[in-house]
């Protein structure tokens, strides 16, 4: 890959690491080219309907709160709350907006709400994208799949509050140690030393909202503020841990060609908006420059090169979970290759 995110910080990276060749996909330059333009309109209609649903679930919750349906409603909340992940990704892209002043405004706010340090993932995720699913050097730093399969741990991932069960291994954890001034492994090798100072102090803001919110709950007396702001992505984690784990679990590792490690998906119109159609994950990783509302324009362009999608969550888990399960006992399997349904 040649440019990925940030344009300094993917020459960086490959000036130090050096560049692989990937299959790609034939497509006109030209119409590649129109793909690529980015507009502030789609971003600003899915923000603001994202927003205006968070806020209507966390009335209704706050409303009916004490009785059974607070307990539907915070359920409802969390479950948007925990899709900040795909806006904190685009706005990661920078193709949330056109303006780069936009997305990194909302970068932050919605990078607070995922639990992610911003500073930290935008290195890391420029490795994920020129080195997709490698265990080898360089390494894939946001996609370190246990081989064998840690199979409690996966279903568990699903479960309303099952991520707490270890914590001590989450990205949070990580933000908090930054906080201290320790500099973790994945730091120290993706993020250059002048950089570094930025991860500390971005994740001191981060934990020091976490201890302003848990102050205020304590002030007054009640844990609404813990279920609004910190605990919404651990309690409503599971469509959003449903859609994530589709990206590449169960695929093979150390191959250049994203239509072996990734998997597309075709959701409803309600999760594909929730996702920010991040369903369409080949075709993100082939042309990460492409905006997500672009997406499904170039999946139908070039759906001819491409394996056919899985149809919805059901059908991509019955590839999936049987994959994670032989790779439990043996962590060499890798599923059948769908290219040969490549006509």
């Amino acid at each position: 890959m040649s440019v990925i995110i940030d344009e300094n910080v993917s020459a960086s990276l490959d000036e130090k690491l050096g560049a692989n060749v990937w299959w790609k996909p034939d497509i006109d330059k030209k119409t590649l080219k129109s793909l690529c333009v980015k507009r502030s309109s789609p971003g600003a209609l899915y923000v603001s309907l994202y927003f205006i649903a968070l806020i209507t679930m966390g009335y209704l919750a706050f409303i009916t709160w004490g009785s059974y349906w607070s307990i539907l409603f915070f359920w409802l909340y969390g479950t948007i709350y925990a899709f900040s992940g795909a806006y904190d990704h685009e706005a990661r892209h920078r193709t949330l907006f056109k303006q780069r002043g936009l997305n990194d405004f909302f970068g932050y706010i919605f990078s607070f709400m995922t639990n992610f340090e911003p500073v930290r993932w935008r290195w890391t995720h420029t490795l994920h994208h020129s080195y997709t699913l490698h265990t080898t050097e360089p390494l894939d730093f946001e996609i370190q799949v246990d081989r064998p399969s840690k199979l409690f741990k996966f279903f568990v991932s699903f479960i309303p509050f099952g991520p707490l069960l270890w914590i001590h291994q989450s990205y949070l954890a990580e933000t908090l140690k930054n906080s201290l001034g320790i500099i973790t492994p994945v730091i120290d090798q993706c993020v250059p030393k002048e950089h570094q100072w930025k991860v500390i102090l971005s994740s001191r803001i981060h934990m020091g909202i976490w201890v302003s919110i848990i102050g205020i709950s304590i002030y007054l007396n009640s844990i609404l503020p813990v279920l609004y702001f910190l605990l919404p992505t651990f309690y409503g984690n599971t469509f959003f841990a449903l859609c994530g784990l589709t990206q590449h679990a169960g695929l093979p590792f150390n191959v250049k060609d994203h239509r072996v490690n990734t998997r597309t998906i075709i959701l409803n119109p309600i999760l594909s908006w929730l996702y920010v159609k991040l369903e369409y994950h080949q075709e993100h990783h082939m042309f990460p420059m492409v905006p997500w509302y672009n997406l499904p324009k170039l999946h139908n362009l070039i759906k001819d090169q491409m394996p056919k999608p899985n149809n919805g969550l059901i059908s991509a888990y019955k590839d999936i979970v049987p994959a994670i399960i032989k790779q439990a006992f043996d962590p060499k399997y890798e599923p059948p290759s769908r290219l040969t349904e490549i006509s």
